[in-house]
C-alpha cells in the first residue's frame, strides 16, 4: 500500500490564543464585575478589618467605581436605544440573508433548534448544512428587488410576516481597484449595499403593522470605518450599509420604538468569504470565531434590545481612529498591517477548489 507524504501541521505556540480580548474577558468577569469587586471588602471585613483602615478603604472605593461604571452604561443604553421589547421565539418570523454557511448558517440552525421560524435567503443552491432543523431554504439573490419581492411573498404566505431581520449576505471581490472590473465593482455594491435597501423595503413595513414589533440586525464591518487595500468596493458598501443603519435606527426610535436596531461591525471573521488572508497581529487584532459572533447577535435578539456588537476589542474603537492626526493614523495603518492582510486573500471559490483537489489526491 503506498504511504501518503502528508506534512504535518505547523504547530502553534502556547501563547497563541492569548489575545488583548481574553484578557478583557478574564478582567470583566472578576475585578471589573462589580459583584466580585465588593467581595473583596466583604472578605476584609470578615477578617476584622476596621472601614478606616487602608486596604478597606482601596478596596470600597474600587468596588464603588465599579458599580458606578456598570450603572452607568445599563442607563446609557437605555437612554440610546429605549426599553427591550418581548421576544417569544414561538412567535417570531426570521430572515437572515446570505445564511447558507459562514455566520448566517449558525444564527439559522441555533433559532431553528430553539423552534422559532427561520427563512434563510440566498444564491447557493442549498444550505451547506441541508439537515438543519426548522429552516426553510429559499434561493434569492438579494441583489435582484424583483426576487426579493417574489420570495417576500411566498415567506409570508408559507411562514407569517417575518419580525426579525438578519442582513447578512456579502460578497468580496479581493481586487485592486484598478483590476477590478465595473460589472465586479457593481456586483459588490449591489450586494453589500443595495440589497439592505431592498430587503428593509420589503419586510420593514410588516414590523411596522406588527403588534409584536421587530428587529433588524445589519452584518457590516470594521473595515466600512477603516478602509483597506483591495477593498475600496467592500469598504464603501460597509462604510454605507453602516450609515444607513445609523440613519435608519434614528427615524425608528420615536415612530416605531418597538423595533429594535442591532448594528454589527466584526473584525475579520474566520469563514470562507476572506479565505487566505492572515491576521497581522493575533494579539491586537484576533480572528473571529462566528461562533461568538453568533452569541453576541442571538444574545441581543433574544432581549428584544436595540445595540451594537463589535468584535475583536479594536473594532468598538474604530470610530476614533478618524479623529486622530492624521500622522497617526499613517503610523497605525503601517503598524496594523492593514493594508497589506489582502495579499494573501484566495476567496471562497478557490478555498473550496483547493480543498476539493486535496481531498481527491489523497
Amino acid at each position: 500500500m503506498e504511504r501518503l507524504n502528508v506534512a504535518p501541521a505547523p504547530r502553534k505556540s502556547w501563547y497563541g490564543p492569548v489575545t488583548i480580548d481574553m484578557l478583557l474577558r478574564v478582567l470583566n468577569i472578576t475585578i471589573l464585575h462589580p459583584f466580585v469587586a465588593w467581595i473583596i471588602p466583604l472578605c476584609l471585613r470578615a477578617e476584622h478589618h476596621a472601614f478606616d483602615t487602608k486596604p478597606m478603604q482601596v478596596t470600597m472605593a474600587w468596588a464603588a467605581f465599579v458599580t458606578f461604571l456598570y450603572a452607568f452604561d445599563v442607563i446609557s443604553h437605555k437612554v440610546a436605544y429605549g426599553m427591550h421589547r418581548e421576544v417569544d421565539l414561538g412567535e417570531e418570523v426570521i430572515i437572515i440573508t446570505g445564511g447558507a454557511s459562514g455566520l448566517g448558517l449558525l444564527i439559522a440552525e441555533v433559532y431553528g433548534m430553539r423552534g422559532a421560524t427561520v427563512a434563510v435567503l440566498d444564491i447557493a443552491e442549498n444550505l451547506e448544512n441541508p439537515e438543519a432543523r426548522g429552516v426553510t431554504y429559499y434561493k434569492c439573490d438579494v441583489g435582484d428587488k424583483q426576487q426579493v419581492q417574489k420570495v417576500a411573498a411566498e415567506i409570508e404566505r408559507d411562514l407569517g410576516v417575518p419580525t426579525v431581520l438578519i442582513n447578512n449576505a456579502a460578497v468580496v471581490t479581493g481586487k485592486r481597484l484598478l483590476d477590478m472590473s465595473l460589472e465586479e465593482a457593481e456586483r459588490s455594491l449591489t450586494t453589500n449595499l443595495l440589497a439592505h435597501f431592498y430587503t428593509l423595503r420589503t419586510f420593514l413595513p410588516g414590523m411596522t403593522r406588527s403588534d409584536v414589533g421587530g428587529t433588524v440586525v445589519t452584518i457590516s464591518s470594521v473595515i466600512g470605518h477603516m478602509g483597506a487595500a483591495r477593498l475600496s468596493d467592500y469598504a464603501a458598501a460597509k462604510a454605507g450599509v453602516t450609515a444607513l443603519h445609523k440613519s435608519l435606527e434614528a427615524e425608528l426610535k420615536y415612530e416605531y420604538p418597538e423595533i429594535k436596531t442591532i448594528l454589527v461591525t466584526p473584525g475579520q471573521l474566520s469563514t470562507p468569504l476572506f479565505a487566505g488572508v492572515q491576521t497581522p497581529s493575533n494579539f491586537f487584532a484576533p480572528v473571529v470565531e462566528p461562533i461568538d459572533v453568533a452569541k453576541e447577535i442571538i444574545k441581543n435578539i433574544d432581549m428584544g434590545q436595540s445595540g451594537h456588537v463589535g468584535m475583536p476589542l479594536y473594532s468598538r474603537w474604530a470610530d476614533w481612529y478618524n479623529i486622530m492626526p492624521v500622522g497617526v493614523q499613517a503610523i497605525l495603518r503601517r503598524f496594523s498591517g492593514i493594508d497589506g492582510g489582502m495579499s494573501s486573500f484566495i476567496g471562497r471559490q478557490r478555498a473550496a477548489a483547493e480543498e476539493k483537489s486535496a481531498i481527491e489526491s489523497l
